[in-house]
């Protein structure tokens, strides 16, 4: 197989995962799906969470924020990191946007990180406007075709949806997730316990 045909089998598979995310895009469910994932429970608000023996460890994802800075999962080791998945095109995630940052101006001081991942969105011109309409300061990482949500280990708290929040500990492990647009007071349930966990 030559080296463009080998890319070109990976652009295919690569698309064609984030056409299966796309599918669920947008979707309001609160369950943990059906994909054999195990270790977790997803409770009455739709959180599901994992105890720090069944946590598995985050990728690091990487790239580069919407007006063009460099960034990286890994860059914020130590914090608790909040990760939302969304899109400018999203109505659920355009509904949560002024929650999230909300709760991210209320514990930036306690080690709190958020960090978008914008994906779906051809144009970033559209996810800067949105995040300009809803407030929203903290960074986002730019991937419109879904490479770095693909990094999720399977089997893990990953993102099967748009919107998705996810709870990263102090230690880069997959601790809660969220598949639905989120209240502050929904957010604030999966922050706390993880926050509270000894250093």
């Amino acid at each position: 197989m030559s080296g463009t045909t080998r890319r070109r089998a990976r652009l295919a598979a690569t698309l064609g995962a984030a056409a299966a995310l796309a599918l669920t895009a947008c979707s309001s469910s609160g369950t943990s799906g059906g994909d054999g994932q195990a270790g977790f429970i997803t409770g009455k608000a739709g959180i599901a969470t994992a105890s720090p023996a069944e946590r598995k460890a985050a990728p690091d994802i990487t790239g580069k924020t919407l007006d063009g800075k460099p960034v990286s999962l890994s860059d914020h080791k130590g914090k608790v990191v909040v990760l939302n998945i969304w899109g400018s095109w999203c109505g659920p995630c355009r509904a949560e946007g002024k929650n999230l940052q909300e709760v991210s101006e209320k514990y930036r001081s306690q080690g709190v990180q958020f960090l978008g991942i914008n994906t779906r969105d051809v144009n970033p011109a559209n996810a800067v406007r949105f995040e300009q309409q809803t407030g929203i300061t903290y960074p986002s990482l730019y991937d419109p075709d879904g490479t770095q949500i693909l990094r999720f280990p399977k089997g893990s708290l990953n993102p099967q949806s748009i919107p998705t929040t996810i709870v990263v500990d102090r230690e880069g492990r997959l601790a809660a997730r969220a598949m639905r647009a989120l209240s502050t007071e929904d957010l604030e349930k999966m922050i706390t316990p993880v926050l509270a966990e000894q250093k």
